[in-house]
């Protein structure tokens, strides 16, 4: 509950600040900055040691994988149809590609699952979302942020990026099965938590509520992908394609349709993906998911 206050209390506070006019129009750029090189790497440090492979764990770590790759088809294909600018494009795939699976997916699968249900979503969310953040988001930012980049432009981007850095370093921590010693873990979590709440002031500092806003149906068809379209392709696939049965698979599907990731929505920010578009992805999807989720957690409920 705590987690659900802490998230309109942000998003409120970055709204005020806006009327604030000692207070820089670029200020949220500082705040995503220290959210993108900062916390998100001590996050990937933190986690992806600890993580145990088992090829059982497939369906709920491929929840975000699926999610982001048929984003990227989805939306390319539509903005080709419709003639979009290439970070319309790069903004919708980003945003409406990966979910909010642990800042608001942890509270509301550890209540309605318990300590059974966290397994099952720890395993969505870092091997999953941050792994897809930290690799395919980042080309996708890469690519659709600047002109007509060559693969070794591309790839030098990438392999300089704070975030995969880290991802790398920590993924040869993970092979080599080495972590760093308990002050440091204290160290790289709590620096890593402060990425909801900086991240969460960035976008209320950005969000406006203009009623003639060109953003409204980018908007719109986002949040249908993400809240709708991502979750009953994870149902078809699991449930009916795959046959399966499980509580790890009705907290797959509930993980799935949680509301835009705020990260990755600050990512395409940082990026110049659409800024006030990225923002309002988070700003709307957040209370509009919690109104969606009923429909998914009473489904799943049948599995």
């Amino acid at each position: 509950m705590n987690n659900f206050i802490l998230i309109f209390v942000f998003l409120l506070l970055g709204v005020v600040l806006q009327q604030i006019k000692q207070i820089p129009r670029k200020a949220h750029k500082v705040l995503n900055w220290i959210v993108i090189y900062i916390c998100l790497p001590s996050l990937a440090l933190y986690y992806i040691p600890k993580i145990k492979w088992d090829n059982q764990l497939l369906f709920p770590i491929g929840v975000s994988w699926i999610g982001f790759i048929i984003s990227y088809f989805f939306f390319s294909y539509l903005g080709k149809k419709r003639g979009w600018s290439k970070k319309l494009i790069g903004c919708l795939i980003i945003c409406a590609g990966l979910g909010n699976t642990s800042f608001l997916g942890f509270p509301i699968i550890q209540a309605l699952y318990g300590e059974k249900g966290m397994k099952t979503a720890i395993l969505v969310d870092q091997p999953g979302s941050f792994v897809v953040l930290s690799t395919l988001a980042v080309l996708v930012a890469t690519v659709h942020s600047k002109g007509n980049l060559n693969g070794f432009q591309i790839a030098k981007k990438i392999a300089f990026f704070p975030p995969f850095v880290t991802f790398c370093i920590a993924c040869l921590m993970n092979i080599f099965q080495f972590e760093f010693y308990d002050y440091g873990q204290l160290f790289f979590k709590s620096i890593g938590s402060l990425v909801t709440p900086l991240a969460l002031l960035s976008v209320g500092f950005q969000l406006r509520f203009e009623k003639r806003s060109k953003h409204w149906a980018f908007l719109g068809l986002g949040l249908l992908y993400k809240l709708i379209i991502t979750p009953a392709i994870i149902f078809f696939l699991y449930v009916i394609v795959f046959n399966q049965h499980s509580k790890a698979i009705q907290v797959a599907v509930v993980e799935s349709a949680m509301a835009p990731m705020i990260t990755a929505c600050i990512l395409s920010s940082t990026y110049g993906l659409k800024p006030r578009l990225s923002s309002m992805m988070i700003g709307f999807g957040i209370p509009l998911s919690f109104l969606t989720l009923i429909f998914w957690v009473i489904l799943t409920h049948f599995i």
